[in-house]
């Protein structure tokens, strides 16, 4: 296949690499210095296994020098989304599937504003990931899933060719009927999560062993499960519940990426997490006064420092 990613980030870098060592085609589209890092010395991912180097056919800043593709891997930040459609027009064909991988429930909706709705898709990564250095992607943690389909769920070809093309390169990409249930799960932990270690400057095991801490993440997980299920998801009954057993085993020391970015002064992409769970829940009629608090806490910082 030939696939872009656009940019090559934490998401779209550890794909990068794992599809052009399996002998695709791909373009990263990069900035500064990472740009020249890639165009250097390849594209390195950095993880518990070992590294690996890619070095992909096509390293550049100018996606109209790409041409059609026949997937883009859409992973930016969600602030970022808007500029980034519209640059990677030059890069979609008739039959282009671009799958958007970003933090939130609205991406998809808001690549449709932008881009033909034909070849937007649906997506949710379920891995750590992060730019360590240019060039150099880092994962931490063991897990990397890729979940994505049409945005109806419907059998497709492109997405069936996509799906074995990141299987076959050696990671995750599982099937699933439901592509809105597979988001709005991940919504659910991660608006939780990444509001209290932000807002709170903490950790997992923080939250784990702090009776006030785990409080409020379950509070403000419970707010996103009752809009995620008032707008018609079909949400586990039991979702909460799997969430904080599944909590359980992660890393004491992890934190969500809005926490991090907060420490490094940052912008954050609020509007989409914390902000995106009290919008989305004023909108069908439920309080969220816990995800409107760690909203209103973490907006002095939205742009960084």
């Amino acid at each position: 296949m030939r696939i872009a990613t656009m940019a090559t980030g934490g998401i779209g870098g550890f794909l990068a690499v794992k599809l052009a060592n399996a002998g695709h085609s791909v373009a990263t589209i990069a900035r500064g210095a990472h740009l020249d890092a890639i165009r250097a010395n390849g594209l390195r991912l950095d993880s518990a296994d070992g590294s690996e180097i890619a070095h992909p056919e096509i390293a550049t800043d100018r996606p109209q020098d790409v041409g059609g593709v026949d997937a883009i891997i859409f992973g930016v930040k969600g602030d970022a989304l808007d500029d980034a459609a519209r640059i990677c027009l030059p890069m979609i064909g008739p039959d282009t599937v671009v799958v958007p991988f970003l933090n939130g429930v609205e991406a998809s909706d808001r690549l449709c504003e932008i881009l033909p709705e034909r070849n937007v898709a649906n997506g949710v990564a379920r891995v750590s990931t992060t730019i360590s250095a240019p060039g150099i992607i880092t994962q931490t943690g063991a897990f990397h899933s890729f979940i994505f389909a049409e945005r109806d769920n419907r059998p497709s070809a492109r997405i069936d060719a996509l799906r074995a093309a990141i299987n076959d390169a050696g990671s995750s990409a599982p099937e699933t009927d439901d592509i809105d249930k597979e988001l709005w799960s991940k919504f659910v932990l991660f608006s939780a999560l990444s509001g209290v270690t932000a807002a709170g400057r903490c950790t997992i095991g923080d939250i784990r062993n702090t009776p006030e801490l785990e409080a409020l993440f379950k509070r403000a997980m419970s707010e996103t499960a009752q809009t995620g299920r008032a707008l018609g998801v079909a949400l586990d009954k039991d979702l909460e519940e799997q969430i904080w057993g599944n909590l359980m085993v992660f890393p004491p020391q992890g934190r969500a990426s809005t926490a991090i970015d907060l420490e490094h002064g940052r912008p954050l992409e609020i509007e989409w997490v914390s902000g995106a769970a009290k919008r989305l829940a004023a909108k069908v009629g439920i309080d969220a006064p816990i995800n409107a608090a760690l909203y209103a806490i973490l907006l002095p910082h939205k742009y960084g420092r």
